[in-house]
């Protein structure tokens, strides 16, 4: 029996998936303590959702790429909202999200390029940070149009190229030929994406620097986070502690001995006809 590219491809996006939702997974305990830039980028978003609740009737929504409920919990204090969701794609998420969250919200496991959501079922879709890991970014654009309702908001917060690339530069320094930094869309591709799939949308972009004690505290941060290194080029065994001493050497300091960290930060906002 042949095998086609198609099905080779998927079996390795499938593969990337379940590796994905098994990090973030094992990261579930640790994740909400160490989400600060979460936290800022889905504010941002929320911000834009508080002046919309002056609706004449009550709404469905959807957090897609929930993770623990930090930001379902959230919406779940809002009024007008009569039906609330949560979707992600790795269990071990929405079982701390179960844990922690109120009755009467529906977590569901979900992969957002395939959503299990019929047509025109939901009023708003907030999602942030997760797009970022998606094989498909536009597939997930697609399916959210395909789910909104006439009338319906959807908000998107991402990461672009340009993210973390002082880690970047000094792992390039420290280990050459080797990855150990995720790689983001570039900002032309995002906007090309968006404009296929969302008419009239609009894409805030803006660098976001947090401050760290260390190089290594950054890395505990996306260690907690689940959003370590998953590329193809990573090293399969353990980063030799040398290695690392040279990177924290490499990573450019602050005047007091702490470093900076750059995100590259974009938010999509779009009404749907």
């Amino acid at each position: 029996m042949s095998i086609s590219t198609n099905q080779i491809a998927r079996g390795i996006s499938d593969t990337r998936k379940s590796d994905i939702a098994r990090g973030f997974g094992i990261a579930s305990g640790t994740y909400e303590n160490a989400s600060r830039l979460q936290r800022f980028m889905g504010n941002t978003m929320l911000q834009k959702f508080e002046f919309r609740e002056s609706q004449d009737h009550d709404l469905t929504l959807l957090d897609l790429g929930c993770g623990t409920g930090w930001f379902t919990r959230k919406f779940a204090d809002f009024g007008q909202i009569e039906s609330l969701s949560g979707v992600d794609l790795s269990p071990g998420m929405l079982e701390q999200a179960r844990k922690n969250g109120p009755a009467g919200i529906s977590w569901i496991v979900g992969d957002a390029e395939h959503l299990p959501l019929p047509d025109s079922s939901v009023d708003v879709i907030f999602s942030n940070l997760m797009i970022q890991w998606c094989d498909d970014p536009g597939a997930v654009l697609r399916e959210c149009r395909r789910i909104l309702r006439p009338g319906g908001n959807l908000m998107v917060s991402t990461l672009l190229d340009g993210t973390l690339r002082e880690l970047k530069s000094a792992w390039q320094a420290a280990d050459p030929g080797h990855q150990h930094v995720n790689r983001f869309e570039t900002d032309l591709a995002l906007q090309a994406k968006v404009r296929a799939e969302l008419p009239d949308a609009v894409v805030e972009e803006r660098t976001i620097s947090l401050p760290y004690e260390s190089p290594m505290a950054l890395a505990g941060e996306l260690r907690h986070l689940g959003a370590g290194f998953r590329g193809a080029g990573r090293r399969r065994a353990a980063t030799a502690p040398g290695r690392m001493r040279e990177m924290c050497r490499q990573y450019p300091k602050e005047p007091d001995g702490t470093i900076m960290a750059s995100y590259e930060a974009a938010w999509v906002y779009w009404q749907k006809p």
